[in-house]
């Protein structure tokens, strides 16, 4: 059960940092990916921070035997990079620069009632439900 509180808690601290920032904004974000146009550098800040914490705090938590919450640490265990990283990367690229959004604040702005970001997340869902479909038809 602390496990479940601490994602929940996790997802507020994470909408709430993206609202205040205004990260929720797509605009924004189009306008951070415009930089001939009318160039917005408050994403760069929110990515520098993220990064930042994840630099000073990462070397303490994985030098634990185990998290917090867990037994084990799930880190990735492929390191290359194949064609099926490089395919989806531009395809997700491509739809974050047309859309504005990303799915964490994508599905953070549904609660500010935009038809964009409810158009936005059924899209990702459907998008999600296909790439699936597809990975299973290629692998099976």
């Amino acid at each position: 059960m602390k496990r479940y509180i601490f994602i929940a808690l996790s997802g507020l601290l994470f909408g709430f940092g993206l609202s205040f920032s205004a990260m929720l904004d797509r605009h924004r974000i189009l306008n951070f990916l415009n930089i001939a146009g009318d160039w917005d550098p408050t994403l760069l800040f929110v990515m520098f921070s993220a990064v930042l914490v994840t630099v000073v705090f990462f070397r303490f938590i994985l030098k634990r035997k185990s998290p917090v919450l867990d037994n084990t640490f799930r880190l990735p265990a492929r390191k290359d990079i194949d064609l099926p990283l490089v395919i989806g990367s531009a395809i997700f690229g491509a739809g974050w620069g047309l859309a504005g959004y990303c799915p964490g604040p994508g599905f953070a702005a549904l609660i500010l009632g935009s038809y964009n970001a409810v158009l936005f997340c059924l899209a990702y869902i459907a998008g999600s439900l296909l790439s699936k479909y597809y990975s299973r038809k290629m692998s099976g």
